[in-house]
């Protein structure tokens, strides 16, 4: 199964652990093909280099340099696809493209935007939770 996870998803997986931290678990162990594009990279990297995480990642025994190198390891980098606005935020829609572009069949988020789609050409898009759910039934 071919996954795109949101930079809030990927985030919470590194800052947090939970449900976020399975899926990544998921693409370690090779159930899941996790992909990424420059715009996920660049936007992870912008989120991680917050102030309001330092404390945070001092926590964890990580820095911004460890998980980005982690992430860029496990997920594979794609060429997005040209899309139509399809996000009520439009700075939302280079997730769709990403997963377009990777030909996944799920996204990963808690983006309320993109949650709503539900799907987006036949790609669901599902929380954490659901899309373990899904992995699961997948794999059996």
């Amino acid at each position: 199964m071919r996954v795109v996870a949101d930079t809030n998803t990927v985030v919470s997986a590194f800052l947090w652990g939970g449900l976020p931290a399975e899926i990544l678990a998921a693409a370690r162990s090779r159930r899941i093909s996790l992909h990424t594009s420059p715009a996920l990279l660049a936007e992870l990297e912008d989120v991680l280099a917050r102030e309001k995480f330092v404390a945070r990642i001092a926590q964890v025994g990580s820095s911004t340099v460890q998980m980005i190198a982690g992430y860029r390891a496990l997920a594979t980098p794609v060429r997005p696809a040209v899309i139509e606005p399809a996000v009520r935020d439009p700075d939302d829609d280079h997730v769709p493209a990403c997963a377009l572009g990777a030909k996944a069949t799920l996204v990963v988020t808690r983006d309320h935007d993109l949650l709503e789609l539900g799907t987006f050409r036949d790609i669901r898009i599902l929380a954490a939770r659901e899309a373990l759910d899904l992995i699961a039934t997948a794999a059996r």
